[in-house]
């Protein structure tokens, strides 16, 4: 029998959903339930975040002025072990939270710091105040020992609570600071994972970098060393000539286009900030720009490393102006960017941060602070020595001519390829002669290729339907991808080789999109499409073109307004947030990419600036572990497939079945 409003509104028939249902995490709990939105996962990156929060806090003492060393010791157990002279963390009762002292509540309360107001610290890494407590709710074990007011206090926590009681162990003559040893906790990372000497000391060796008023005691018990292994047992990092020491060890080596770095520190008088930096050129090695907030690695850069590289590009545009190079007109921010090895650091008050991991800083003031500082200082570096400004200004015509022939032959190569290949019949290519900007989209039948068709700007966006779910290359034999007509006519539309005969330069699109229904058979399409360019065209992923697309699985509609939702979490979220209480909302799912109105898809998948999309990526240094995942789920051995599933079943957390 059909229910009624009032049966569906009243849970009649169904599991009661009441008062009771609502839980409420209290203390550190939502931390060991949830640990990826604190570290970003229970991976090793993660693992090694929580030493960073630690060491973190010991830098901020350094850059203070209270401290100018730190010890950091790896011991045989797998724990570490990381002392400053610092103030020491206050072991007084919290005014608000009597009588649990201070050193406490930093360890065992959420967003609890001296960093909040500015009064303790001008300049920090850790602003969030969760820094301390994460570490510690992540951790099997963790130990405090404070020596403050030539008294040692210390305290024991285990998996986030507090075992004994902070108390005094004596008086201490000769010594100040906090000293925290850690265990991460198996229950969270696994028994595989654990810390790793030569990424911990790499993470010593860098804060020393960045500060030159501290010195990092690093020391490592020998028998976690493996043979061959670089990473010294023990060493004292310290640095008085700062991020410009760094630079010129990495580059010791290798041709530089001009013989100095251009290198320098800017603090203003008063003292809001401070930024340093080191760049040089060097042709013959892959670029980079590592960047510091605070001490704060930042490797997706932010708005201190676009202030570095404006500063750059104008520099020099404004000496090729000045010395009337009109060669220099079709110099960018590329070419001037295109070699250059920088480091740069910036200390600035209440930086802001994406995410609690810190992967990328977004304060605005930020960019116009470093822009002014190291433009200011990149003038008189050109103006000091003529014949250096000239070589680089010579290189980056040069990378500008380089550039400039090579988007010619792109363009002259496309529509010689056109030609000469014999193009799918199925595929709606684009029209730009160009390679630059051009998009493939692959979708699944040609009900959802009819949409994607009329949804597409067919100046730049092509469209290649597949019928079904291609063949699984990594468990067919090998004759069987030449045989298989599916894959002969994406090879044809991309016209690249596969294997060892691969080049980037043959790749007649810019992107590769793959685009499948948000559903289960959609998500087993784009797997066995990954697969397919994993196995056949690496360099594909490798050089940044596969990309997955990401359409709506539903449509949320209350009168005239129309919003659309990834998945049934995104759905009830923008129920709650996107509409006024208590306001009537249709909900329509799409069984398919071929439902959707070619308007909808335009809107929601495939017109950029609106549109998500997932690249796909190999992380360096995991090719190998990425081949053996591939291996297993995917290859020719159930049984491999199996094993996984029971040795992961245990981290699922929601099953859609």
């Amino acid at each position: 029998m059909a229910k009624t409003d009032k049966d569906l509104f009243s849970g009649d028939g169904d599991k009661a959903y009441s008062g009771k249902d609502i839980e409420v995490l209290e203390g550190l709990e939502p931390v060991r339930r949830r640990p990826g939105m604190y570290v970003g996962g229970t991976d090793e990156r993660a693992l090694h975040h929580l030493a960073s929060e630690i060491l973190d806090n010991a830098m901020d003492e350094a850059v203070a002025g209270y401290a100018d060393h730190i010890d950091m010791e790896l011991r045989a157990d797998g724990s570490l072990l990381i002392r400053d002279n610092g103030r020491g963390i206050p072991i007084d009762p919290h005014p608000k939270l009597k009588p649990k002292s201070a050193l406490e509540v930093v360890f065992t309360v959420l967003h609890a710091g001296g960093k909040f107001s500015g009064d303790a610290y001008q300049t920090s890494g850790g602003l969030h105040g969760v820094g301390a407590s994460v570490t510690n709710a992540l951790a099997e074990w963790l130990e405090v020992e404070v020596a403050k007011d030539r008294q040692l206090y210390f305290m024991r926590f285990e998996r986030g609570k507090p075992v004994t009681k902070l108390k005094p162990l004596g008086p201490t003559q000769n010594r100040r600071g906090t000293t925290i040893t850690f265990l991460p906790d198996h229950e969270i990372f696994g028994k595989d994972l654990h810390f790793k000497p030569a990424r911990l000391y790499r993470m010593a060796r860098s804060k020393a970098y960045l500060f030159r008023g501290v010195e990092i005691r690093w020391s490592c018990d020998p028998s976690l060393l493996k043979d061959g292994e670089e990473t010294p047992a023990e060493a004292v990092l310290h640095f008085p000539g700062g991020l410009a020491d760094f630079l010129s060890a990495t580059l010791e080596k290798e041709t530089t286009v001009t013989p100095r770095p251009f290198a320098g520190r800017f603090e203003p008088k008063d003292k809001r900030g401070a930024v340093e930096w080191a760049v040089h050129w060097a042709p013959g090695r892959d670029s980079f720009v590592h960047s510091y907030a605070n001490t704060i690695p930042t490797p997706q850069g932010g708005t201190h490393d676009a202030g570095l590289r404006s500063a750059l590009t104008k520099g020099l545009r404004g000496y090729a102006d000045l010395s009337n190079n009109k060669r220099a007109g079709n110099v960018t921010s590329d070419d001037v960017m295109a070699s250059v090895c920088a480091m740069l650091s910036v200390f600035v008050r209440d930086p802001e941060f994406q995410g609690q991991t810190k992967d990328r800083l977004s304060n605005p003031e930020a960019q116009r602070f470093v822009e002014s500082a190291v433009r200011d200082h990149f003038d008189h570096w050109l103006a000091e020595s003529p014949a250096d400004a000239d070589r680089l200004l010579q290189h980056a015509i040069e990378m500008a001519d380089e550039r400039l022939r090579r988007r010619q032959e792109k363009e002259v190569s496309r529509k010689s390829a056109t030609r000469k290949l014999r193009l799918p019949g199925k595929l709606a290519d684009c029209s730009s002669g160009a390679n630059e900007g051009t998009e493939l989209f692959l979708v699944e039948g040609d009900s959802a290729g009819g949409s994607a068709k009329q949804a597409r700007d067919r100046n730049t966006q092509a469209v290649l339907p597949l019928r079904g779910k291609i063949l699984n290359v990594a468990s067919a034999a090998a004759g069987k991808l030449q045989q298989n007509q599916e894959l002969s006519d994406l090879l044809q539309a991309i016209g690249a080789a596969t294997g060892s005969k691969y080049r980037g330069e043959d790749v007649r699109y810019d992107r590769i999109i793959v685009m499948t229904d948000a559903d289960v058979d959609g998500a087993h399409i784009a797997s066995l499409l990954i697969t397919f360019f994993y196995r056949e065209m690496p360099g594909l992923i490798r050089d940044g073109r596969l990309y997955l697309a990401m359409p709506p699985l539903y449509r949320l509609t209350q009168g005239s307004k129309s919003v659309y939702a990834r998945d049934e979490k995104h759905r009830d979220e923008l129920i709650r947030t996107a509409f006024r209480p208590n306001a009537k909302v249709e909900v329509g799912r799409f069984k398919g990419l071929g439902e959707m109105m070619p308007a909808q898809l335009k809107e929601t998948t495939m017109q950029p600036g609106k549109r998500t999309l997932l690249k796909v990526t190999i992380p360096d240094g995991e090719e190998a572990d990425t081949g053996d995942l591939v291996e297993r789920l995917m290859g020719r051995k159930p049984e491999l497939r199996f094993q996984y599933i029971q040795e992961h079943a245990r981290f699922v957390e929601e099953l859609d079945v």
